[in-house]
């Protein structure tokens, strides 16, 4: 599980990044909902925020993106991969 919440955090890191280097406002705007929907899969809250559509769509993407990373970490743990 550790494995799968660290990559939700490396994930969370790149969408900073990407902030950083982002051109214009709505690409700004996309990273900061993905990083958002993300942060909300971790802390297990869905907050709807009033963002435009194109942005809505980051955040759910980050969110859902979040949730299954969580859930493999759930069954990993149920079902261990068997390691040589």
């Amino acid at each position: 599980m550790e494995y799968q919440i660290n990559s939700i955090i490396s994930r969370i890191e790149w969408c900073r990044q990407q902030k950083a280097q982002a051109r214009a406002q709505l690409e700004l705007e996309g990273w900061q909902a993905e990083e958002e929907g993300l942060r909300d899969a971790l802390l297990n809250r869905y907050q709807y925020q009033d963002y435009p559509p194109g942005v809505f769509q980051r955040y759910v993407m980050g969110f859902q993106d979040g949730q299954a990373l969580i859930h493999a970490a759930v069954v990993d743990q149920l079902v261990p991969t068997p390691r040589p």
